[in-house]
């Protein structure tokens, strides 16, 4: 089915997570629903633009967001694309499909300030966890590390000699982060506590629950939420948020965009753009006050 071939095409050629190979099959799954119901087909791979566009209202009717139905579409589109490179049909149905407007999403990175209550709340908690939560969040702020990274990150791939990790990121392209002074001293507290833990069930990752198993994504958005709602009144608390905040102080204190964006992982500068937003206003800042005329 042309369908299982385009899910394993994401997941082998183009080395996709599990979890996005899953976000592409329940949209084209989805799609596929929408034409059974409403028009008895289920032969998407020969379905036209006019169809697609009654699922498109229908997804506005429903609700869904513009930003939710431009990923769904986003899916279809790569998915037909896959058709035309192996030969199954000639046109892409959505090739002069444009994206529904959407509002410009600004995340608002936490304060220094805020960074340093949130380190104060940490230095004081104690035993495994208290390690664990304290590196996790200190990782998160001064290596921009993804969510997915610091979970998977390898035992192997710590070099405190060296001062750096080793980083799997997307499609597996591998980046060396540099560590701070202050990183690797709550590397070593936490390594200590987790060579005492009384079961490891999982020797391979850095990160484990008490119980010894591998770290999971719910665990860490608790911990970042537990901690910033302390020092905090921002809406969004979340490990992107720590990655933003890496990069928005990096760029206020002058860093290059370019060795932002290898920093981030990122495989374009307009990837990088994003967070320039506040160095911006920093800049704004800095310039009303030194400027000579800023006086007049």
């Amino acid at each position: 089915m042309a369908m299982q071939a385009f899910l394993n095409f994401l997941s082998l050629e183009k080395n996709y997570s599990g979890h996005t190979v899953n976000a592409y099959q329940k949209d084209l799954e989805a799609f596929l629903g929408f034409c059974k119901e409403n028009f008895g087909t289920s032969q998407i791979e020969s379905i036209e633009y006019p169809l697609i566009r009654s699922w498109i209202v229908s997804l506005v009717d429903s609700g869904i967001s513009n930003r939710s139905i431009n990923r769904k579409i986003a899916s279809l589109k790569a998915f037909y694309k896959f058709l035309q490179r192996i030969g199954e049909i000639s046109v892409n149905p959505l090739s002069k499909h444009k994206a529904l407007k959407t509002s410009k999403k600004i995340e608002v990175p936490f304060s220094e300030q805020e960074m340093e209550s949130v380190q104060l709340e940490l230095s004081i908690e104690p035993g495994f966890e208290g390690a664990r939560d304290g590196l996790l969040v200190e990782l998160l702020y001064t290596t921009g590390i993804r969510r997915a990274e610091l979970i998977n990150l390898d035992m192997g791939a710590v070099d405190l000699e060296s001062r750096n990790i080793k980083v799997l990121g997307k499609r597996n392209k591998e980046r060396i982060l540099p560590l701070l002074p202050s990183t690797i001293a709550l590397f070593r507290t936490y390594f200590e506590e987790r060579d005492n833990l009384v079961d490891i069930l999982d020797e391979r990752h850095v990160f484990l629950t008490k119980s010894g198993n591998k770290l999971y994504e719910t665990l860490v958005y608790r911990v970042i939420n537990r901690y910033f709602s302390k020092v905090s009144s921002k809406v969004k608390k979340s490990p992107h948020i720590l990655r933003h905040t890496f990069a928005t102080h990096l760029l206020n204190k002058g860093a290059d965009l370019n060795s932002v964006k290898e920093l981030l992982g990122h495989s374009s500068l307009a990837s990088t753009q994003v967070y320039t937003h506040n160095s911006i206003a920093e800049l704004k800042k800095v310039h009303a006050s030194a400027h000579p005329r800023s006086k007049d």
